[in-house]
C-alpha cells in the first residue's frame, strides 16, 4: 500500500507545489543558463527506469545543462577528461546546489521518477544496473534522491552505492513503516546535504577515493 499508493500521493503533492512555488526561479534559471551559453537550456538523457515484467526500462531524464553544447554526450562525467572545463559558470553554481535537477520535479508529477528512489543509472552503466540487480534495487522506480545520496553522493564507488540502493529497496519493500520512514529520512537528509554540498565532487563515482590516494602517494614520494 506504501509504495504504490501513500508514495505515489506524497510524489504528486511535493511536485505539484514545487512547480507552482519554483516555477519562478526556475525561470530565472534558464535565462541565466541561455545567456552564459547559447544553447537549449534542458538536457536530455538516457536513463534506466524502473523494471517492468523482469526487463529494463528506459527514459529520457531532463535536467538544466551546466555543461558546454561542446562536450561529448552520453559520457558519465567521471570518464570525462578534466571535466571541469565542460562545466559553464551559471552550471558550477546550479550543480553545487543540485539546481540542475529541478526539471525532473515536473516528471515526478508524471509518474517518471518518484521524488526519493535509486538515482536512473545511465543507459550505458551497465555495471552499476548489474550491481543494483544484486540487491533488487532496480525493481524500484528511480528518483530525484535516494540514500545512496545522503551516504556519500558523488563519492561513492559503484559496489558501494548499488548496496545503498539495495538497502534503500529492502526497506521500500519492508512494510509500511518501514518505507515511510527510509523515505523520510531520505528527503530531510537530502535538504541537508545539499545545503551543504556534502559529497559533490567534479569527476564523479570514486572521485575522492582516487584523490585520498593520489595524496597519499605524493606524501610517500616527498
Amino acid at each position: 500500500m506504501y509504495q504504490h499508493v501513500v508514495k505515489r500521493m506524497f510524489d504528486v503533492v511535493i511536485s505539484g507545489v514545487a512547480c507552482v512555488v519554483l516555477a519562478i526561479p526556475m525561470l530565472g534559471i534558464a535565462v541565466a543558463i541561455k545567456a552564459d551559453d547559447p544553447g537549449p537550456v534542458l538536457f536530455k538523457q538516457k536513463r534506466v527506469g524502473q523494471k517492468k515484467d523482469g526487463e529494463i526500462t528506459y527514459f529520457m531524464i531532463w535536467k538544466y545543462r551546466s555543461m558546454k553544447m561542446s562536450t561529448p554526450h552520453d559520457v558519465p562525467t567521471h570518464l570525462l577528461e578534466n571535466p571541469e572545463q565542460y562545466i559553464t559558470r551559471v552550471g558550477k553554481w546550479i550543480r553545487k546546489y543540485s539546481l540542475d535537477e529541478l526539471p525532473q520535479i515536473y516528471q515526478v508529477f508524471t509518474g517518471k521518477l518518484s521524488c526519493v528512489g535509486p538515482r536512473p543509472a545511465l543507459w550505458s552503466q551497465d555495471d552499476l544496473v548489474a550491481e543494483r540487480e544484486k540487491y533488487g534495487a532496480n525493481d524500484v522506480k528511480p528518483g530525484i534522491t535516494g540514500w545512496a545520496q545522503i551516504n556519500g553522493r558523488d563519492e561513492l564507488e559503484i559496489p558501494v552505492k548499488a548496496k545503498f540502493d539495495g538497502e534503500y529497496a529492502a526497506a521500500l519493500n519492508g512494510g509500511f513503516f518501514k518505507g515511510l520512514s527510509m523515505d523520510m529520512k531520505c528527503f530531510f537528509g537530502t535538504i541537508v546535504s545539499v545545503l551543504k554540498s556534502d559529497g559533490v565532487v567534479e569527476g564523479g563515482t570514486g572521485e575522492l577515493k582516487k584523490q585520498k590516494e593520489k595524496k597519499e602517494e605524493e606524501t610517500v614520494v616527498t
